[in-house]
């Protein structure tokens, strides 16, 4: 971990991407907390895109229609969801600066949301950074069942179409190994990484 920025400071883009692109990444202690640090896990998570597993109750939610999935109509929106407070976790790490950096990217077309909408209203989402060939999940979020879900499963349907080669989901957790995610050594990531930066991929059409 590097030296905190100091408050009010902007985290400028071409950084972000390079911080990225060298498997580091930016979190803060708390959404009040002005200050940034950089992560560089020893173990990093990632779903391999090949042995995704979508369990069967999520199959017949996404089957069901329920939600309109939209992508990058609200970026502000997921993002602002992802910070929320809500039961089971009182704090986030997407403090101010992080969101305006994520913001910064997302103009640039390097950061995207996959959103999932129910009779008009945002119902949960995702958001994360595409670089190269690989996508680097952020966040997710949810207000109704198994909405954040149907987005992942919307993802990784996208990634493989349009030749996404590594998803990056920073850590792993029982919710996320349920859907195929593994941890990996950092020399192994880093391998798998440098190969997904190599060629390019487009996230939208």
């Amino acid at each position: 971990m590097s030296r905190p920025f100091a408050p009010g400071y902007r985290i400028p883009p071409e950084l972000l991407l390079k911080a990225y692109a060298s498997g580091v990444f930016p979190m803060a202690e708390s959404a009040a907390d002005p200050e940034v640090f950089w992560v560089r896990p020893e173990v990093r998570g990632i779903i391999p895109l090949d042995a995704f597993h979508v369990p069967k109750s999520l199959q017949k939610a996404v089957r069901s229609g329920r939600f309109a999935i939209r992508v990058d109509s609200d970026f502000a929106a997921v993002i602002a969801g992802c910070a929320e407070h809500r039961e089971g976790r009182e704090t986030t790490w997407i403090n101010r600066p992080i969101r305006e950096a994520y913001f910064d990217l997302f103009r640039l077309g390097h950061a995207h949301s996959v959103e999932a909408w129910h009779e008009g209203e945002l119902a949960g989402g995702l958001y994360g950074v595409r670089l190269g060939r690989a996508f680097f999940g952020e966040s997710m979020f949810s207000r109704q069942t198994d909405a954040s879900k149907v987005c992942l499963v919307h993802l990784v349907e996208r990634l493989r179409r349009r030749g996404f080669v590594l998803l990056d989901t920073q850590f792993t957790t029982d919710h996320l190994k349920r859907f195929g995610a593994v941890d990996v050594p950092r020399a192994r990531y880093e391998k798998l990484l440098q190969e997904a930066l190599r060629g390019d991929a487009t996230f939208n059409p």
